[in-house]
């Protein structure tokens, strides 16, 4: 009798497995890769808009501000986005879970201490409350280059996250989503490193393998 008790829990723990990963209706799960992209890339974008908003309150030069009102704009759009994909999933928009979670275990990101600027546990590219503090207290070109500084490596993060997530699911609006951010935050990132130069300044050492 062991033998069918056995086979029997393994089917339930599989089921288990698989309501976590692709919900009951075949929509993601609470512990997918889509669930944890959505809540994790909402919460780093966040950060951008509240960066984008601080350089843009100090009255920056024309381009640095035209730079952070289109941020504000994308990025809180795209949240906006993650936030309506967890809820039509019917996942609620916090986890208990870790953030990077959805990334460990699969290749990318599973030893995230290896890589440049990233911390297991910690979203990559992501500001400290030190830097930020520092961008609220810097005036004129010093805020424009921190701000460009910090927002180059939180791209660079941000395309980290996307380009995992395309690594991992095959679910079509999410991948679009990602796709999107690769392309948009890459060409912002060489935007970026360009008014740097115009500046005197460059950005901190790169978290991408291809730059």
């Amino acid at each position: 009798m062991r033998k069918p008790i056995l086979i029997i829990c393994g089917v339930l723990v599989l089921a288990v497995a698989a309501f976590l990963l692709f919900g009951r209706d075949g929509t993601p799960g609470d512990t997918s890769p889509e669930a944890g992209f959505a809540r994790d890339m909402a919460t780093h974008h966040a950060q951008a808009v509240d960066m984008a908003f601080i350089i843009r309150d100090k009255g920056p030069a024309r381009e640095i501000r035209s730079l952070a009102f289109d941020i504000i704009n994308t990025q809180s759009n795209q949240r906006g986005m993650f936030q309506g994909w967890l809820q039509q999933w019917k996942l609620n928009q916090a986890t208990d879970q870790r953030p990077m979670a959805w990334m460990s275990g699969h290749g990318h990101g599973a030893t995230p201490a290896a890589t440049p600027g990233v911390t297991p546990g910690v979203m990559p590219g992501m500001a400290s409350a030190d830097e930020l503090t520092k961008l609220k207290q810097a005036q004129g070109t010093q805020a424009e280059v921190l701000f460009l500084q910090l927002m180059i490596r939180h791209h660079e993060g941000g395309v980290q996250m996307a380009e995992g997530l395309l690594k991992l699911s095959t679910r079509s609006e999410v991948v679009s989503m990602a796709q999107k951010i690769v392309g948009g935050q890459s060409g912002e990132i060489k935007l970026m490193t360009e008014l740097l130069k115009q500046r005197g300044a460059q950005p901190y050492p790169s978290m991408l393998k291809s730059q």
